[in-house]
């Protein structure tokens, strides 16, 4: 059994969705949620679901052992990002190496880097005129979004749309792959 830690750092829509998908899955299960927000509703979402999860801070993330030995206790075999906005440290990428996987919302490499997140990638996207966007799954190394892209999922922009219109559609692209490809990648790892 593939055990995997999601983490997130806000709503944890993608987190639930993906929780729900694994559900009574024979290979896979979702065996810890973490966040780095001790109020992101993920943590809300993690309880009903009836999914162990942890907060933790920067200090504890970047200058201590605890998740890698967190992730240890709870024999995590994979992470996965999942609205998580935080650079991974070095610790996590040696210990994970080909194992940790995130989504962006936007087609990479353009909208991606440190503060490309959520509404301001569909801003970015809307100003400058694009006529499609979509998701990315990928592999995280040592730089926002520059990891190894596995998938990707187009949807198109037209001059009607808001961030608001544009993320709606996003979201509906992640819920429907993001769970599907984190299947692809975990059991071809076997």
């Amino acid at each position: 059994m593939a055990r995997l830690a999601i983490f997130a750092s806000g709503n944890g829509s993608n987190a639930q969705r993906i929780t729900e998908y694994f559900t009574g899955h024979p290979t896979i299960s979702i065996n810890l949620i973490l966040s780095n927000r001790p109020d992101a509703y993920v943590l809300h979402r993690a309880e009903g679901l009836g999914i162990p999860a942890r907060v933790f801070n920067r200090t504890t993330l970047y200058e201590t052992s605890d998740i890698p030995a967190l992730l240890m206790k709870y024999q995590i075999d994979f992470i996965i990002l999942a609205g998580f906005l935080w650079l991974i440290p070095q610790n996590l990428l040696t210990l994970y190496t080909g194992r940790i996987i995130n989504i962006h919302p936007a087609l990479l490499p353009k909208y991606g880097g440190k503060g490309m997140y959520g509404m301001k990638v569909h801003e970015a996207v809307i100003a400058s005129g694009e006529h499609e966007s979509g998701i990315t799954v990928h592999y995280v190394d040592e730089n926002y979004d520059e990891g190894q892209i596995i998938f990707q999922a187009k949807c198109i922009v037209s001059e009607a749309d808001t961030p608001e219109s544009l993320a709606s559609r996003i979201h509906e692209l992640e819920y429907r792959y993001f769970p599907e490809v984190i299947e692809k990648v975990v059991t071809s790892d076997k």
